[in-house]
C-alpha cells in the first residue's frame, strides 16, 4: 500500500470513528438531556401518546386523561381543579410540570422501572400503554371543609394525622385552575402562565408548603417552651419577671406584650401563663436564658432547617445560624429571622400530639399499576423524637389551657377538648400582620393536627390577630372532620 493510499485510509477511518463517537454521544450520553429538551417535539408528542394514570382522592379522580383529537392524543383533565391544585399541580405542553404531576411523573406516565413488565405485557397483548394510578392521602371532606373555612382570605390550611404524618387536607388561596395550563395550545398556556406569574396575589404559590415564607409569630413559643421543659431547668410553674416593657440588652429595641401591659397581674408570671396568654416579654426573657444554640437544636428536632419531600418538594423552614442575645430574644416569640411554613408548624403540633415523635409528612398512600398490582405503598416514617413523652403530655395540657381560657379561645368546640396556640406575626412597622393557629383535637386522643395561616392581616391590616381570624377557621375544619 503506497503512502497516499495509507493516508486516505487513515482519514476515512478517522471520519468513521468521529461519526461513531458523535452518534454514541447523541444516543446515550446526551439522551436524557435531549429527551428533556422542550424543543424536542417528538419526545413531547410521545409523552402524551400514553394514557397518563389518574390521581385519586377517596377513590375519585382529581386528575385523569381523556382522548383528544389532536397530535397529543390525550387531554389532562382536573375536576375541581382549583380545590386540588396544590396537590396535583399541572402538566403543560410547554414548560415543566408541577405538584404530583412532576414528582410522580415516571409512575403516572408508565415510565418507572417497576412498570417495565406491566408495560411489556400490555404491548404483547395489544393493549395501549397506560400509566399507574396514584392514591392520595387527602380526605375529600377535610379538603372541602378547609377550602370553605378559608373563604376569601389569602393563606393556607393544612391538616395532618399526628400518628402517621399523612396529609389529609392542603388548601392554599388564592389559587388557579390547572385546566387552564393543561390545554394543548402552547401560546394560550404561555399567556395564562404569564398572567398568573404577574398576578401580585401570587396564585401559583403553595402557601401550605412554601411561597413567601412568614415569621411564625407566637406559634413558635411552642418550640421555645419545649426547649425549656426539655432542659430540665424549667417547669410550667417556673416564673419570670413581669414588666410591661423590656429593652433588649445593648440596643434601644423595646419588646412589649400584645396588649401593651403586663402578662396578667403580679410582679411575676409562670411559664404556663406566659404560653396560655401568649405574652412576648417572658418568652424573650426565657429565650435569652436558654440561649441561641438550645432553641436552634429544639427547632431542628421539630424539622426546622430540614428539607421534606412529600413527595412534592417543600420549602425549608429556617431557624437562623448564630444569633446574638437580642436576636435570640426576638426569635423566642417567633419574630426576627425565623421563618416557617404551615406544614412545619403542623409538624410541631402533631409531634406534641404524638407523644413527642415527629413523623415525616406524606401526601401519597399508594401507587398502583393498571392491572391493580401494587407498585408502592407508603408506610409511616419517623423523622425523629423532638421531645420526651413527659414533656409532650405537659405541653398538651398547656395548649388545652390556651384554648379553654387563653389566647386561643376561639378554637373551642363544645364537647371536644382542643389544644392550640395562636400567632400574630409582625412583618414591618406598618405592614399587615400574619395570622396563625396551630393545634390538634381531640386533645385526649389526637386524630387531627391543623395549622392555619392567614396573610395580610386577614384584610384588617394590624387590627387582625390570630384568635380573631385563624382560630375560627381551624375550629370550622375540626368540627367538619370530627363530625364525619
Amino acid at each position: 500500500m503506497n503512502r497516499e493510499l495509507k493516508r486516505v485510509t487513515i482519514v476515512v477511518l478517522l471520519m468513521f470513528l468521529t461519526l461513531f463517537v458523535s452518534t454514541t454521544v447523541i444516543q446515550y450520553a446526551q439522551a436524557e438531556a435531549l429527551a428533556a429538551d422542550p424543543r424536542n417535539s417528538r419526545t413531547l408528542y410521545e409523552s402524551y401518546s400514553v394514557e397518563r394514570g389518574p390521581i385519586l382522592v377517596g377513590g375519585e379522580p382529581i386528575a385523569f386523561s381523556q382522548p383528544s383529537d389532536d397530535v397529543y392524543k390525550f387531554q389532562r383533565v382536573y375536576p375541581n381543579g382549583p380545590l386540588f391544585a396544590p396537590v396535583t399541580g399541572y402538566i403543560p405542553v410547554n414548560g415543566e410540570a408541577t405538584g404530583l404531576e412532576r414528582s410522580l411523573n415516571d409512575y403516572l406516565s408508565g415510565q418507572s422501572s417497576s412498570q417495565f413488565f406491566d408495560s411489556l405485557n400490555r404491548i404483547i397483548s395489544g393493549q395501549d400503554p397506560m400509566g399507574a394510578s396514584v392514591e392520595v392521602a387527602i380526605d375529600p371532606v377535610a379538603q372541602q371543609a378547609a377550602w370553605d373555612a378559608l373563604g376569601d382570605y389569602t393563606g393556607a390550611v393544612i391538616l395532618t394525622e399526628p400518628a402517621t404524618g399523612r396529609i389529609l387536607a392542603m388548601v392554599t388561596k388564592p389559587t388557579y385552575d390547572p385546566n387552564s395550563l393543561a390545554v394543548h395550545d402552547s401560546e394560550q398556556v404561555q399567556a395564562t402562565f404569564d398572567g398568573l406569574l404577574a398576578d401580585p396575589s401570587d396564585p401559583l404559590f403553595n402557601r401550605a408548603t412554601g411561597g413567601d415564607m412568614n415569621p411564625p409569630g407566637s406559634t413558635f413559643k411552642l418550640v421555645v417552651t419545649a426547649a425549656a421543659l426539655e432542659s430540665g431547668r424549667y417547669t410550667p410553674e417556673s416564673t419570670f419577671p413581669n414588666p410591661a416593657s423590656l429593652t433588649l440588652p445593648g440596643t434601644d429595641a423595646v419588646v412589649r406584650n400584645s396588649g401593651g401591659g403586663t402578662c396578667g397581674p403580679g410582679a411575676e408570671v409562670t411559664l404556663a401563663d406566659a404560653l396560655r396568654l401568649s405574652c412576648n416579654i417572658p418568652m424573650a426573657e426565657l429565650g435569652m436564658e436558654l440561649g441561641d444554640a438550645a432553641i436552634r437544636d429544639q427547632a431542628e428536632k421539630f424539622g426546622f432547617n430540614s428539607e421534606f419531600v412529600i413527595p412534592n418538594l417543600t420549602e425549608v423552614s429556617t431557624y437562623p445560624r448564630v444569633l446574638d442575645e437580642p436576636q435570640t430574644a426576638l426569635t423566642a416569640f417567633g419574630q426576627g429571622d425565623v421563618r416557617a411554613t404551615p406544614m412545619q408548624m403542623a409538624m410541631v403540633s402533631a409531634a406534641i400530639a404524638n407523644g413527642g415523635i415527629v413523623m415525616n409528612p406524606n401526601l401519597v398512600d399508594a401507587i398502583t399499576a393498571p392491572d391493580f398490582t401494587p407498585l408502592q405503598e407508603f408506610e409511616p416514617a419517623e423523622f425523629g423524637r423532638a421531645i420526651s413523652e413527659e414533656t409532650a403530655n405537659t405541653m398538651v395540657q398547656m395548649m388545652v389551657n390556651g384554648v379553654e381560657n387563653g389566647a386561643a379561645s376561639n378554637a373551642r368546640i363544645d364537647g371536644v377538648s382542643v389544644a392550640g396556640k395562636t400567632g400574630t406575626a409582625e412583618n414591618g412597622e406598618s405592614d399587615p400582620y400574619t395570622l396563625w393557629f396551630t393545634g390538634f383535637a381531640p386533645a385526649d386522643n389526637p386524630q387531627y393536627a391543623i395549622t392555619v395561616l392567614v396573610e395580610d392581616g386577614g384584610g384588617l391590616g394590624q387590627e387582625g390577630y390570630g384568635n380573631l381570624i385563624a382560630a375560627p377557621i381551624a375550629k370550622q375544619v375540626l368540627e367538619a372532620v370530627l363530625n364525619t
